[in-house]
């Protein structure tokens, strides 16, 4: 397993490398203030990282809300099963 994660980390770095080199070319990102001259390369990877955190970011409410539901849940299961087995442990009345 660890081999297979070395593999995988090193074929994304080559990967990401070729990426860079074919994408050298310099572009110029013009914000209102001003401008600014950088590599088509880092400008790809830094727009992927903005819209992987604003995806996680997004996502964190949600995943908050899950948890807190599972949970509420797991807590119910617990209380109906202590409760199944006092009624199992009950006499029956003939």
């Amino acid at each position: 397993m660890r081999l297979i994660k070395l593999l995988i980390i090193l074929v994304l770095i080559i990967i990401g490398t070729v990426f860079a080199v074919h994408n050298g070319d310099t572009v110029t990102l013009n914000f209102y203030f001003g401008s600014q001259d950088m590599p088509l390369s880092l400008l790809l990877i830094g727009t992927l990282i903005t819209g992987a955190l604003i995806g996680m970011f997004s996502a964190v409410g949600s995943i908050l809300r899950l948890k807190r539901e599972n949970s509420v849940l797991r807590h119910k299961t617990k209380v109906v099963s202590e409760e199944v087995e006092n009624l199992r442990a009950i006499p029956l009345k003939e």
